[in-house]
């Protein structure tokens, strides 16, 4: 069974850094797409935040988030983590990691096929 599970979300004000942490089990292939997304309040659309993968030679950050957020994998501890740097009040949002088979895109390596959850974190922004 694959199980993930986020932890690290909480509130903050605006400038400020949390750091996500995702400890997942029960997905050994070696092929494989790891990355954060999150679903805004109100929004029905889960964005991609940053995905690596098994098979890309770099790692892939949308642009409203590129230089303030860095992914990073503890291989050792099957932990994935966030840093987020610099937060803002549209940071807020309910965050997940998600895991599965990498998707190529035409151009890249991407996230487009993760069907495993977590259940979600909380990061809420005060202005």
């Amino acid at each position: 069974e694959v199980q993930l599970m986020e932890s690290g979300g909480g509130l903050v004000q605006t400038g400020e850094s949390l750091r996500l942490s995702c400890a997942y089990s029960g997905f050994t292939s070696e092929d494989y797409a790891i990355g954060w997304f999150r679903q805004a309040p109100g929004s029905n659309r889960r964005e991609e935040l940053s995905c690596m993968t098994s098979r890309a030679g770099r790692t892939y950050y949308t642009p409203s988030v590129a230089g303030r957020f860095a992914i990073s994998s503890d291989n050792a501890e099957d932990t994935l983590h966030l840093q987020l740097n610099d937060l803002q009040p549209e940071d807020t949002a309910v965050y997940y990691c998600g895991k599965g088979r990498p998707v190529w895109d035409g151009s890249a390596w991407t996230c487009k096929g993760v069907h495993f959850w977590g259940q979600g974190t909380q990061v809420s922004v005060s202005s």
